[in-house]
């Protein structure tokens, strides 16, 4: 199987023997990986006065420095922030990409219409709005689907180019969600529920990403049917057995591998935590995606990364599990 099929098989919570898919929602550290920026972090304050052939030169690059990362650290999925983010762009990445890699790889990107934890500055007013005219805020929210999906069928239309979508609206803190129960009912399930179903219909897979303490809304985002969860916060309390027994068998679950821990532990504390991401998340025999709790993200060392891919490599293999 290609990385991609594989990839597919596992967010349908199918067997699939071997290797458990790896990916990261970001790889921010390609500067000392491959001594290059990451492509979202890239700023084009003159893109618009290059030449074809220099704005081509840009785009080969990035694309590259996807697959690059993809075959350096075994990842089955390549998530793409694409810049510039307007269409024309976004389909010249795309199809560089698939260009370059055919279909071994299993490509997304953001997609995700639903709010999220607004910033410090728009918090006040957000959280007044919610309880004062939600009716406003669920316009709006009809309006994000359908530019979402816009987006989506304009992006089928040039060739399927993706694969998936991922929904990375934050949904909580590590203590509690920022919604209630009854906010989130209100204000993201319609939502979330149609967004996914419609993009479904268009034959994308969806995999939804909130950091944080997930428990309290995690029944209501299952019951929203995306093909994947991520990415499972350790530092939020979230257990992998404990998600498994609410959402059940048919949705697969990504990440839960303390990124802060990555961070700031000893290498026997980060082995250890790997090693029971890896043995709770394997322990169905299927729909398990191995990553980090949020993303290798600016600041992480690389060398506690790569500690990390190379317990996976041999520890993360359905036929040869040594737990």
């Amino acid at each position: 199987m290609t990385n991609r099929e594989r990839f597919i098989k596992t967010l349908k919570c199918e067997p699939i023997g071997g290797q458990v898919p790896t990916f990261e929602l970001v790889f921010f550290l390609t500067m000392e990986a491959f001594g290059k920026v990451h492509p979202s972090q890239r700023y084009y304050s003159q893109w618009n006065q290059m030449s074809y052939a220099e704005k081509s030169l840009h785009m080969n690059e990035m694309a590259q420095l996807y697959i690059d990362t993809a075959k350096k650290y075994g990842h089955s999925a390549i998530f793409v922030h694409p810049n510039p983010g307007d269409l024309e762009h976004i389909q010249w990445l795309l199809e560089l990409i698939r260009e370059k890699s055919g279909n071994e790889y299993f490509i997304m990107m953001h997609g995700d219409p639903t709010w999220g934890i607004p910033d410090g500055q728009t918090m006040m007013d957000f959280s007044i709005q919610m309880y004062e005219e939600p009716e406003k805020l669920n316009e709006e929210s009809a309006k994000r689907v359908e530019n979402a999906l816009e987006t989506a069928r304009k992006l089928d239309e040039r060739g399927h180019l993706l694969d998936g979508f991922a929904l990375c609206s934050d949904y909580c803190f590590n203590v509690n969600p920022f919604f209630s129960e009854d906010a989130f009912d209100e204000l993201i399930v319609p939502y979330l529920k149609e967004v996914i179903a419609e993009y479904r219909k268009m034959g994308y897979y969806s995999i939804k990403h909130t950091d944080g303490n997930i428990m309290p809304i995690l029944k209501q985002m299952a019951d929203c049917k995306p093909d994947a969860i991520h990415s499972l916060d350790p530092q939020g309390g979230v257990s992998l057995p404990e998600v498994r027994k609410i959402v059940g068998p048919d949705i697969a679950l990504a990440g839960n591998v303390n990124c802060g821990l990555l961070q700031t532990g000893t290498d026997e504390e980060c082995r250890t935590d790997v090693l029971r991401s890896l043995r709770e998340g394997m322990e169905n025999g299927r729909g398990y995606i191995f990553c980090t709790s949020n993303c290798a993200y600016t600041g992480l060392q690389l060398n506690r990364y790569e500690m990390m891919i190379e317990i996976w490599k041999e520890y993360g293999n359905y036929d040869r599990m040594k737990f």
